[in-house]
C-alpha cells in the first residue's frame, strides 16, 4: 500500500505544479468567458468575491482542460454539470486532482444562471471544499412565498433568505436551497436559453447518475472582451 501511495501524491503535486505555472494577466480578470458547446453559446463571468475559484477556472481555460468535456450530469429544473476529464474519451481521473477552499459569499447565490462549483458530500468533505474543475450551471424553477418558506424551513435549516434574493426566486428562479452550501463564483451573462436546452435534453434518470443519453459537448472555452449587459 505504501508503495503506491507515493506515485499517487508525485501525480496530484505535478497537478498542482502543472496549474501553478499557467500565468494569469490582470487584464484575463476583467474578461468574460465564452463556452461554446453543440447546443449553443453560453458568456459567464466570473466574480472577484471568490479569487480563488475564479483565477483557477481562468487557468483551466487558458490550459484548454475544458476543451472536448462533456456535461456528465443533467437534471430538468435543477443543474446542469460538466468538468469530469474522463468525458474526454482520454484515460484521466475524474477530477483535476485537488480542491479549492470554499468562498461563501451573501451576495452570491444560486440564481438561475449561477455558476458554481461542485464538491464531494458532506460526510467525507465536511469543510465543503470545492472540486479543482467540476462546475454546474443552475436552471433551477420559479417559487412561491410558501414554497420559499418550506426551503427556509426544512432545507436550510430556519436560514432566512435574504428578501432580494427571495424576490429573484419568485421571479427568475433558481435553486435556493444550495445557498451557502456550494461556491458560487460566476454567472451566465448570455446564453441563458441554451442552459434551457441542455437541461430539457433526455438522461438515463437518477438510477443512471443523470447522465444524457445523447452527449452535449463543450466544443471550445475561452477569454473574449468583456460584453455589456
Amino acid at each position: 500500500m505504501k508503495t503506491l501511495l507515493i506515485p499517487i501524491l508525485l501525480l496530484l503535486q505535478i497537478q498542482a505544479f502543472a496549474q501553478e505555472e499557467i500565468r494569469i494577466r490582470k487584464k484575463d480578470r476583467k474578461r468574460d468567458i465564452m463556452m461554446v458547446t453543440d447546443s449553443g453559446t453560453l458568456i459567464l463571468r466570473l466574480s472577484d468575491s471568490t479569487p480563488l475559484h475564479r483565477d483557477n477556472f481562468i487557468r483551466l481555460v487558458k490550459k484548454g482542460f475544458y476543451d472536448s468535456i462533456a456535461f456528465h450530469r443533467v437534471i430538468k429544473s435543477f443543474m446542469i454539470q460538466a468538468g469530469n476529464p474522463l468525458t474526454k474519451r482520454t484515460a484521466a481521473p475524474d477530477d483535476a486532482g485537488y480542491t479549492i477552499p470554499p468562498e461563501f459569499r451573501p451576495s452570491l447565490f444560486h440564481k438561475k444562471g449561477a455558476l458554481a462549483a461542485a464538491r464531494g458530500p458532506d460526510n467525507v468533505n465536511p469543510e465543503k471544499k470545492s472540486s479543482g474543475s467540476q462546475f454546474y450551471i443552475v436552471q433551477g424553477k420559479t417559487f412561491t412565498p410558501a414554497g420559499l418558506d418550506s426551503v427556509e424551513t426544512f432545507r436550510l435549516q430556519g436560514r432566512k433568505l435574504p428578501a432580494e434574493h427571495r424576490q429573484v426566486y419568485q421571479t427568475l428562479g433558481g435553486a435556493p436551497h444550495l445557498d451557502q452550501n456550494y461556491t458560487v463564483f460566476g454567472e451566465v451573462v448570455k446564453g441563458l436559453e441554451v442552459v434551457d436546452k441542455i437541461a430539457g435534453t433526455k438522461t438515463t434518470g437518477r438510477e443512471g447518475a443523470d447522465k444524457p443519453l445523447t452527449d452535449i459537448r463543450i466544443i471550445k472555452v475561452s477569454l473574449v472582451r468583456r460584453i455589456k449587459t
